[in-house]
């Protein structure tokens, strides 16, 4: 559920992120949303997982896969370096630590099996391009949660296990709301989308509140409805709904990873 779960964080929040609305009383799908870069690449991400069994490939099928998957869609969203590195014959990592390596690892954090194994994962998927601490410890921070979520662990002890490892979270989405500014940065960003699901009282208020906060709106959607889709589950006409906005390509990757899990 992790996976839908930031596919449709990512649509509802696609209409906002450059004119950001600061309540939480909106429609969440309307003829203005669409699917950006990170669906495409939390996609991506996905499939190389699922069809590589040795993690000491991992990274090498990981490029493949974002590179094969992503040159289908040039005017997604990327950022202007990952473009670049989308279109390039032989991509090396550029010390980048923006929030794209953050909104895409949401399958690492449903399919690790220890949070070691969750923290590898998301290393080797990150690196690639993220190699920035701060773009390696973002995208950790929301896999590691992922899996905490999904194996039942308490918001209390999720947040105490963010706090000791990762980011304080000392503050409340009312408090920063007001002046929370756009940032593509994971420092800036990660921490927000993980107190919006903490804060939440189901999936659906966790994608009402992460998108309340402003900012990069798709992308703290995406994180927080990964947390959020592995902890509480996703309602079934909500993820139908997220589906439709996806075109065939995307579909068929999406209803493949259902077929892994499902195995």
């Amino acid at each position: 559920m992790s996976v839908i779960g930031a596919i449709i964080g990512d649509i509802v929040g696609s209409r906002f992120e450059f004119d950001n609305y600061r309540k939480k009383d909106f429609e969440l799908f309307t003829e203005d949303c669409f699917f950006t870069d990170d669906t495409v690449m939390t996609l991506a991400v996905a499939k190389a997982i699922s069809e590589n069994t040795n993690v000491e490939n991992l990274s090498k099928e990981t490029i493949t896969a974002m590179q094969e998957i992503g040159r289908y869609y040039p005017d997604c969203g990327y950022g202007g370096n990952f473009y670049y590195w989308i279109f390039k014959d032989n991509p090396k990592p550029y010390n980048s630590f923006g929030n794209g390596s953050a909104m895409r690892v949401a399958f690492c954090g449903m399919v690790g099996k220890s949070i070691d194994d969750v923290k590898r994962l998301s290393y080797e998927v990150t690196r690639i391009s993220h190699n920035h601490y701060e773009g390696l410890k973002g995208a950790e921070a929301t896999a590691v949660c992922v899996y905490l979520a999904k194996n039942g662990y308490s918001k209390e002890k999720i947040k105490e296990y963010v706090e000791q490892n990762y980011y304080p979270l000392n503050f409340t989405i009312d408090e920063i709301r007001p002046t929370y500014k756009f940032s593509e940065s994971c420092q800036n960003t990660v921490p927000q989308a993980i107190k919006a699901f903490l804060e939440s009282i189901d999936f659906e208020d966790s994608i009402r509140t992460a998108i309340s906060v402003g900012g990069d709106s798709d992308t703290l959607g995406a994180i927080t409805g990964s947390i959020a889709g592995a902890y509480y589950g996703v309602p079934k006409n909500l993820e139908e709904t997220a589906i439709n906005f996806l075109d065939n390509r995307l579909k068929g990757v999406y209803e493949s990873l259902n077929y892994v899990i499902k195995k």
